[in-house]
């Protein structure tokens, strides 16, 4: 049985549904993370022949002890800002494949441009290839030397059983779709919650029908707008969506930046028709505009609203048919198809 060790940062409980898949290729797998966000404090599936560490547990020389007695036959790392997991990837470099987790799109600016030139001497001595979400983070990869060859694209991947499995139990939502925008994400400045809570006040005047769901929690909670039509209900589990989902008929992500934005795959998996920003990397697989959704710059409010306002003109069978646009694109990427890739990242 082939060994697996993960290096990771943050998990997340779509990553398990990912990892779950590997459990049919005989594999035994073995993941370090940091401690959970408490921005987004998931509760974890339990998942056979898999073992999850703290890292706070470990030093950075006893987690190179670590994987010194276990042997791994792949190494996967979330990055490069973890200078222990730096050091174990130096030393299996040359051992087994060294993967490097990537989600920075590229955008040329100073701090890439250096880390492109000094990369030959730092990261291309510890990493032998690279995963990356989509288009903009292989541009970056290629930047890095990483050969086309030695670079996957499709890391991040939702849990669609969850989110199709939501759809199908639903089959009222192919002809018609409520009258409520949602939004799932971290109430941070980033995420450009606060212009879409003005753009959706702009928006009711002349809509007033329409509602708008806010799922999430952050440093701006407190900050939350309180306007007639918007309800905030804070962090919910991913396993409890569905309740909420039910009850939504658009998904809108306002991010300022977003390398990439997993909720972008999950809720077109769900068959939402969508509303983000023109900077999220999802987008550039799981929204075609006009078909499925509608795109805009953000900073703007009134880029928001005028979205809004085009998804609210469309009739309900329009809007069920963007939905239904939506769930085919999602079938482009699974976690049995994730599975795939890794495991092709063995010699």
């Amino acid at each position: 049985m082939k060994k697996i060790l993960f290096l990771y940062t943050e998990l997340a409980e779509y990553v398990l549904a990912s990892m779950q898949a590997l459990q049919e290729h005989q594999v035994e797998l073995h993941i370090v993370r940091w401690p959970v966000n408490s921005e987004a404090p998931f509760e974890f599936r339990k998942l056979d022949d898999v073992s999850i560490y703290d890292r706070s547990t470990f030093t950075d020389e006893t987690l190179l002890a670590f994987a010194q007695d276990l042997q791994p036959d792949l190494i996967l790392t979330s990055g490069w800002i973890d200078k222990g997991y730096l050091k174990v990837n130096k030393v299996w470099h040359q051992k087994c494949p060294t993967v490097l987790l990537l989600d920075n799109q590229y955008t040329g600016d100073l701090k890439q441009k250096i880390a492109a030139l000094i990369s030959p001497f730092w990261i291309k001595t510890k990493f032998s290839h690279a995963w990356v979400p989509g288009n903009p983070q292989f541009a970056f990869a290629r930047k890095l030397g990483f050969k086309k060859e030695h670079i996957r694209t499709g890391f991040y991947c939702a849990d669609t059983e969850l989110f199709t499995a939501f759809s199908a139990n639903h089959p009222e939502r192919e002809t018609s779709l409520p009258k409520r925008f949602i939004y799932i994400g971290r109430y941070i400045d980033f995420k450009g919650v606060e212009e879409l809570w003005e753009a959706f006040t702009a928006f009711r005047k002349v809509h007033p029908e329409w509602e708008l769901i806010c799922i999430g929690t952050g440093d701006l909670w407190e900050q939350r707008t309180t306007t007639e039509g918007i309800k905030h209900l804070g962090f919910i589990q991913p396993a409890d969506l569905p309740e909420q989902l039910s009850k939504a008929g658009v998904f809108v992500l306002p991010s300022r930046k977003e390398p990439w934005g997993v909720v972008i795959h999950e809720m077109a998996a769900a068959g939402f028709p969508l509303i983000c920003s023109n900077t999220i990397g999802a987008a550039t697989r799981f929204l075609e505009e006009g078909k499925n959704g509608f795109s805009f710059k953000p900073h703007t409010t009134s880029a928001i609203q005028e979205a809004m306002d085009k998804m609210a003109k469309l009739t309900d069978e329009e809007r069920s048919t963007m939905g239904a646009h939506s769930k085919q694109l999602a079938k482009e990427l699974t976690p049995d198809k994730w599975a795939t890739t890794l495991l092709s990242f063995f010699p």
